[in-house]
């Protein structure tokens, strides 16, 4: 059986001596032999277990942990590379997105290209998106609309999916205040972070004075109740009730 030096060793696994070194005074990873001379030789069992440590710090756990697993008299080898390998598959497609993302962000940057519309809807099929994008042209002209999507660009991801969650959850509110004052003090907060979301959306590049957009964007939900989902299906009474509370919130607002 080959003994490894621990320059060897180390040279091997892609780590540094002194990294071997403090294994061995944690008493981690210890050489099978030490010579006379002191010096540090380790074999098979020993180039087996430090491919365990090896992959159990590629899955961040700290090096105690890993002395508490590997020192386990249950521990299985084989279910361990089984788990090991399940990991750093699901690691590696993580690793495959992000590096998917950063050629399409290169691309755009070394073309001086901006994303594509569709990426901006991304979720809602094709004609629908098409047709809310013309709607929107018409009602609040192409620039505006082109300025907004601009904005939605600069937003991640996971700000743009979390926005869209708090909207939903600011209406299934309203809709549970629709029996109060619109004026009250409880709808006028939810109103108010309605208008702060939509600003966010929009960057406030709107093409006019941004209360009298948002009171607009109010009449429109009773213009077209889709805006304004209760369970799944379009509301005009929440649509209605949104309309009220806003105008009040504008009005309360431009004084």
């Amino acid at each position: 059986m080959d003994n490894y030096s621990v320059k060897k060793l180390a040279q091997l696994a892609g780590v540094s001596v002194r990294t071997l070194h403090l294994y061995d005074k944690m008493g981690l990873l210890k050489p099978s032999v030490r010579t006379e001379a002191r010096y540090r030789l380790y074999g098979e069992k020993e180039l087996l277990r430090l491919q365990q440590i090896l992959f159990y710090r590629e899955l961040d756990f700290p090096l105690k942990e890993i002395a508490d697993i590997l020192d386990n008299p249950a521990f299985d080898m084989v279910q361990a590379l089984e788990g090991h390998r399940r990991a750093l598959l699901a690691r590696k497609e993580r690793i495959d997105t992000l590096v998917g993302t950063i050629d399409n962000t290169l691309v755009t940057l070394k073309n001086n290209r901006m994303l594509q519309v569709e990426d901006l809807y991304e979720g809602i099929p094709r004609d629908k998106m098409d047709a809310w994008r013309k709607e929107a042209m018409v009602r609040w002209g192409e620039s505006t609309i082109l300025a907004v999507e601009d904005t939605l660009r600069s937003i991640t991801k996971e700000e743009m999916a979390a926005l869209k969650q708090e909207l939903e959850e600011l209406n299934t509110q309203l809709s549970a205040l629709m029996h109060a004052d619109p004026a009250s003090h409880e709808v006028q907060q939810l109103i108010d972070r309605r208008y702060v979301i939509v600003m966010r959306f929009t960057g406030g590049k709107v093409g006019m004075d941004r209360l009298e957009y948002f009171r607009k964007l109010g009449e429109l939900y009773v213009a077209d109740n889709r805006y304004t989902p209760v369970n799944g299906l379009p509301s005009m009474e929440l649509a209605l009730f949104i309309q009220a509370a806003t105008k009040h919130y504008v009005a309360q607002q431009s004084r």
